[in-house]
């Protein structure tokens, strides 16, 4: 009896986890991370093979990977130094400034894409709203032709 219990919540966990994951949203979900990881790889490579380079270049053929203070160790001289890699962390710090810049144009246009889409649908709504249908138009010609043949309904109607 137990087992039967289990194999049905087996399948009905089975059923609800196909029909979650074959939505849109998860797909969607999956292709911004892999967009997202490759953008991510770009963009580090731009950083360490292209920007750092040539101001490293300029301030005297410095690789900025192997920029380093080393500090002794006064406690156990035996071990080797503590070394600490400021220039991969001013690799990174350019990294995450144009990942930011970049992720602040996506964030601006798509908030523009945005406002255009939103005006544009306030002003097919304004031009519907002038425009009268059918029905208005219909009972605006019965109103005026009952003012015509009776002038006391047109004193109340106006």
């Amino acid at each position: 009896m137990k087992i039967q219990k289990l194999c049905f919540f087996g399948r009905s966990f089975c059923r609800e986890f196909k029909s979650f994951a074959l939505q849109g949203n998860v797909f969607d979900l999956a292709i911004g991370i892999i967009i997202g990881t490759a953008f991510t790889n770009v963009v580090k490579s731009l950083v360490e093979d292209i920007i750092t380079p040539p101001f490293g270049f300029l301030l005297g053929g410095v690789d900025f990977a192997n920029l380093t203070i080393k500090m002794r160790n006064f406690i156990y001289t035996d071990q080797p130094p503590v070394v600490i890699r400021y220039g991969k962390f001013i690799q990174e710090i350019l990294y995450l400034l144009i990942m930011a810049l970049v992720l602040f144009f996506i964030v601006k246009g798509i908030n523009k894409i945005h406002d255009l889409t939103k005006k544009r649908l306030m002003e097919e709504g304004s031009k519907k709203a002038k425009e009268l249908s059918d029905e208005v138009k219909v009972l605006t010609e019965i109103r005026d032709l009952l003012a015509k043949q009776n002038p006391q309904i047109e004193e109340i109607m106006l």
